[in-house]
């Protein structure tokens, strides 16, 4: 099955539609790293602090949930695990105070620890408390703090393993769970060289396969079930030509926020700022050149600690001394404003040098009313004292000639963006 496997796993990455190139090549992936697990440690917080609350709706845990199952192409539904049901009165995390502290610790020991035997036994505890309704779901969250120790887990995975490996792991019991991460690290460790230290590329190949997008590798012995795998692999390759127009969306969705990226970049340059773009995003092209064009390549060395999450911020426009944030800019054309409104926090309340910056979150104009009601999750509390404005596609693009051509200074963005 080896061979058989290592044919499935190349055919898979070369697919675009599949979870490979879909997700885990994904830019917003590798951004919400840092966000969630931020968000994880601000729930321990409140789970020590007694401030957490017994309710799952509103809460800090919801706000982290929501930005993992915003990431549908393989945690669709990752929040139902988590969501109050009444009847069973499970997950038993909200109204049992001892069950939310041990959750609490869970969550603590995995943000602290480096090692995969610490992660195991933080697991074990967990399971010894017999805590109904929490089961292994909970692996979605811990991978987002240690993606090389930690397999994600759902229903499609666990199905794509028992296709894969002939395993009967069950759903709902840790140790089931623990015996299904022992061997995907096999597996991922047998095909390394195709595959990657982060165990969400083996977990997506799974996902695939479970979800009945590729069909699992056959015994090698059996000829004929080789050839009908085969034609099969070939039936899902002409199939992703069907998906084309989806892919055409997509592609046109990424173009937007550049463009967009792009104005706020030479609009900066135009009003006075020094510009920096997102690390991630430096490479792009955009028109004949590259994205990062003119702009500067490191930030002030005053940021710290802040900087890991800063640099990610789609664009920021520097005084011209380069050493303290005027403005700061996310561009939200589709997706959650979760992680952006994080990297804002980050910049404004972690840093001296951004501390007196403005903040744009750069939206279409009818997301208005989204970003107004996800500024007001108990979360981002802190929000309203840093004046976050709202500036629509629209606005930008009517005056960004002009403001270029007469204006200095933040004063005319200010005048055509509103506070939230």
């Amino acid at each position: 099955m080896s061979a058989s496997l290592g044919a499935l796993i190349e055919r898979w990455k070369g697919d675009p539609h599949a979870s490979f190139r879909s997700w885990f090549l994904w830019e917003e992936r590798l951004k919400n790293f840092r966000s969630i697990r931020r968000g994880i440690g601000q729930v321990v917080k409140e789970i020590d602090a007694g401030t957490f609350g017994n309710a799952y709706r509103g809460s800090t845990l919801e706000t982290v949930v929501s930005s993992v199952a915003e990431q549908r192409q393989i945690f669709k539904g990752a929040d139902h695990a988590f969501l109050w049901k009444p009847k069973l009165r499970i997950p038993d995390i909200y109204e049992n105070a001892g069950n939310q502290k041990a959750f609490g610790r869970l969550l603590h020991a995995c943000d602290c620890c480096d090692t995969a035997e610490a992660v195991v036994e933080a697991i074990r505890c967990i399971d010894s408390c017999r805590i109904k309704g929490l089961g292994p779901a909970v692996a979605n969250l811990l991978y987002f703090i240690h993606p090389t120790l930690v397999v994600p887990f759902n229903t499609a995975i666990v199905k794509g393993y028992n296709a894969v490996t002939g395993g009967q792991i069950k759903l709902g019991r840790w140790d089931h769970y623990l015996s299904m991460r022992e061997g995907v690290i096999r597996l991922n460790n047998e095909h390394r060289s195709l595959l990657s230290n982060d165990l969400g590329a083996i977990a997506g190949l799974l996902f695939d396969v479970g979800s009945g997008r590729y069909a699992p590798p056959p015994r090698a012995d059996d000829a004929a079930s080789v050839l009908a795998w085969e034609a099969d692999l070939r039936r899902v390759r002409e199939e992703t030509a069907a998906q084309a127009k989806q892919a055409s969306v997509e592609r046109e969705s990424d173009a937007t926020h550049t463009e967009i990226q792009g104005w706020l970049r030479d609009l900066g340059v135009a009003l006075g700022f020094k510009v920096w773009v997102a690390a991630n995003d430096r490479s792009r092209p955009y028109l004949g050149g590259q994205l990062s064009d003119g702009c500067v390549d490191r930030l002030p060395d005053a940021l710290g600690a802040a900087a890991e999450s800063v640099r990610l911020i789609d664009v920021i426009w520097l005084h011209p001394d380069g050493q303290s944030v005027g403005a700061a800019f996310e561009v939200e054309h589709s997706t959650s404003i979760y992680s952006g409104i994080v990297r804002m926090l980050d910049l404004a309340l972690g840093s001296t040098v951004g501390a007196a910056s403005s903040l744009f979150l750069v939206a279409p104009d009818d997301r208005r009313d989204q970003v107004a009601q996800q500024l007001r999750r108990p979360a981002f509390s802190r929000v309203s004292e840093l004046g976050i404005r709202y500036l629509p596609y629209g606005e930008l693009r009517t005056h960004r000639a002009a403001m270029s051509r007469f204006g200095t200074g933040l004063k005319p963005l200010l005048e055509i963006a509103t506070i939230l």
